[in-house]
């Protein structure tokens, strides 16, 4: 019987299917022995995790004081004894973060144009810039915060130039990932007519990424505020280093107090930049 184009067809979809599957196989065994490799360094331990667990709610019980209703007011107070203080501090924290966001997702902005593939950069150009940004955002944020306490010594200054180095290795990548995916017509139109390469960026690139770059920006903001707190633990100014001493001294009650002042903090920034995403996309929060 003479094979038919349907045949070899069907035969050549069976060998790639084949050939799929070996692949899947293997990629799920490799995948398996690596899991089970990290779980062998990383010392897990299920009944190590079982019996360490209650430990856990003694110290989270220990954050809150008892409270009784009839004299809830003098608990409260007596509880947060310290609100002025620690908002001043967490104060210290927020700027902390603003500062060092705003700081690396500039100049991380600026770097992710000549980052981008796409956009006419030379590519030792993109290749160092790229290399730059790897850097930055490859060293723990908390490693960069000991460099700079060593040289600027203790307070909010070695954690802001932490938070904004590792924001630009990081908004540098994201955003170089944005360029790379725009349209390619508009920068094509300005080209022809002349425009210069700050052109391209000024009237073709910026229109098309500029909603993704705020998008992005607000929600490292969330993320740098964690960051500006723990950057507490190590020296670095905030409401961190007052956080680090009241678990230090076993000071529960101090630490649930202001865990719940940071909780609340990153919350309301939570709303606001979800509100805010929602308004430049141009949708109603109803419809969210």
């Amino acid at each position: 019987m003479t094979s038919t184009p349907f045949d070899s067809f069907s035969h050549e979809w069976r060998k790639r299917r084949a050939a799929n599957l070996r692949q899947g196989s293997l990629g799920g065994l490799l995948l398996l022995v690596a899991l089970a490799f990290s779980l062998y360094v990383g010392q897990f331990d299920l009944w190590r995790l079982i019996t360490g667990l209650p430990r856990i709610t003694e110290f989270l019980g220990g954050m809150v004081p008892e409270l009784h209703w009839a004299t809830l007011d003098s608990d409260l107070a007596e509880w947060f004894w310290g609100l002025e203080k620690w908002l001043a501090l967490l104060w210290t924290t927020l700027m902390m973060a603003l500062f060092g966001t705003a700081a690396g997702t500039a100049l991380g902005s600026a770097l992710s144009f000549l980052a981008a593939r796409n956009l006419g950069a030379a590519p030792l150009t993109v290749f160092l810039v790229r290399r730059v940004m790897e850097i930055a955002r490859s060293v723990p944020d908390l490693v960069w915060a000991l460099l700079f306490l060593f040289a600027f010594g203790l307070g909010p200054l070695p954690g802001v130039l932490a938070i904004g180095l590792h924001t630009l290795g990081a908004q540098g990548k994201l955003f170089a990932e944005v360029n790379e995916n725009i349209d390619m017509a508009p920068l094509e139109g300005i080209r022809a007519s002349g425009g210069t390469w700050l052109d391209e960026i000024r009237l073709g690139v910026l229109p098309q990424v500029l909603p993704n770059f705020t998008s992005y920006s607000l929600w490292r903001f969330e993320l740098n505020v964690r960051t500006a707190t723990v950057m507490g633990f190590v020296g670095a100014g905030g409401i961190g280093m007052e956080l680090y001493q009241a678990i230090s001294l076993n000071y529960f009650s101090d630490a649930g107090a202001i865990l719940i002042l940071v909780f609340l903090t990153v919350a309301l920034i939570d709303m606001f930049s979800e509100w805010a995403r929602l308004k430049l996309a141009g949708i109603s929060s109803d419809h969210a």
